[in-house]
């Protein structure tokens, strides 16, 4: 069985003082042992402080974005390495936020994936169509051609290393959310495309759904056999809603 995993999406929140409650909350409830994998992906201001308020904890931290470049001058880009120096383990990969405002393609965003790995970074991937193409009928192509722009870069050892997370666009910061079989249907959806590369990776790549889970749908959205965790948005910001949902994928 894959173990799940809730990684917290901070997006642009947060201070040094609230996030130091935040954290130091997260760190007391959940003492020395988690039955799932907990994260939190923070602004890039904010890693020292989540290595430092985190280090030793079961609480992983990450960033929401790398550059897709090694080095150079890319002024205001953050290589990968630099987020490994303060100790990340993961990194968030073509947000829809990021394909839409900073117009990132396909092929850029399998780009900034292999360099999470050659830096040694879980990427998450994200994928995610938006309500037009859902109406249209589009979501499986959709969501096929940004997974699949990535897998095609990927060997089967690298296909290992990688968690993906599927956003419906039309479902963050919305309230709406995908009913768990519509969930659940583009999840094996895109665990076919990872199967149709390589089944072991099929079989033990993490999942996640990233589409406003909150406390009150977390449980039934992570029974569906395909949903392996949560990518959380702004329930990530209060350590009572995190922890629910973190409780919630323990128990499965």
């Amino acid at each position: 069985m894959r173990r799940k995993l809730v990684a917290g999406n901070w997006k642009m929140n947060g201070n040094l003082a609230a996030n130091s409650t935040l954290l130091n909350e997260l760190v007391a409830a959940l003492g020395t042992s988690a039955a799932c994998d907990v994260a939190v992906c923070a602004p890039a201001p904010y890693l020292s402080q989540c290595q430092q308020q985190l280090a030793g904890s079961v609480v992983a931290w990450g960033a929401q974005d790398l550059s897709a470049h090694e080095s150079g001058a890319y002024t205001g880009e953050v290589a990968g390495a630099m987020l490994a120096d303060f100790g990340c383990k993961y990194v968030i990969v073509g947000h829809s936020e990021r394909r839409a405002y900073h117009a990132e393609s396909n092929a850029l965003v399998a780009q900034k994936t292999l360099q999470a790995l050659h830096s040694g970074l879980v990427p998450i991937v994200c994928v995610g169509e938006t309500l037009a193409q859902r109406e249209a009928g589009q979501t499986e192509q959709i969501v096929g051609e940004q997974l699949g722009a990535v897998l095609v870069l990927l060997e089967p050892a690298q296909l290992k290393r990688i968690v993906v997370a599927y956003e419906p666009v039309w479902a963050i910061g919305t309230g709406k959310t995908a009913t768990p079989q519509m969930a659940q249907d583009v999840h094996a959806s895109l665990r076919g495309l990872l199967a149709a590369r390589d089944a072991d990776a099929a079989a033990t790549t993490a999942i996640l759904y990233g589409g406003s889970m909150k406390p009150d749908n977390a449980r039934e959205l992570m029974a569906m056999p395909d949903i392996d965790g949560g990518l959380i948005g702004g329930a990530a910001l209060k350590s009572a809603d995190f922890l629910a949902i973190i409780n919630a994928a323990s128990a499965q």
